[in-house]
């Protein structure tokens, strides 16, 4: 996990986003905010899914929601290999305007084998969520010596 052991010494998350060719395509970053880890989801004009509205794809939202929490578990839990998604529910509560899009995970539980995130997505204000996700990750320790899966 050399790439995980970069981003915290550099204090830059978006050093492990920039390793996720999705994330990349999709133009997702992320950054610390007070010390928690921030995904962005930076609007353009091709994650519309309603051009009626225009909202956004709800699809892009929840890969939003899915990486926060992701890099969350990585960011977090120390000695970790990459998570595995067990499962993951997201609840669409308001439409997503054609505008970037902020999301934030928390570990509400870790045991030696999963970790649970709760993670949120808002527009320009965190109390108002568009889309909230609880996600279960299988975790696996790090061997000494363990080759670096995050590419």
């Amino acid at each position: 996990m050399a790439r995980v052991a970069q981003a915290r010494e550099a204090g830059d998350p978006d050093v492990l986003v920039s390793s996720i060719p999705y994330a990349r395509f999709l133009g997702v970053t992320a950054a610390l905010d007070a010390g928690q880890l921030l995904g962005k989801l930076s609007f353009t004009p091709r994650l519309i899914g309603n051009p009626v509205m225009p909202a956004l794809h709800g699809g892009t939202v929840g890969a939003l929601l899915e990486m926060t929490a992701m890099l969350t578990v990585l960011w977090q839990v120390p000695g970790v290999g990459v998570p595995k998604v067990i499962n993951l529910t997201i609840d669409y509560l308001r439409p997503a305007a054609a505008e970037d899009v902020l999301a934030r995970g928390t570990v509400t539980k870790q045991g030696r084998r999963v970790v649970n995130v709760f993670a949120q997505a808002w527009q320009r204000d965190p109390s108002r969520p568009i889309a909230s996700a609880n996600a279960h990750f299988l975790i696996e320790p790090l061997q000494d010596g363990a080759a670096d899966r995050t590419g």
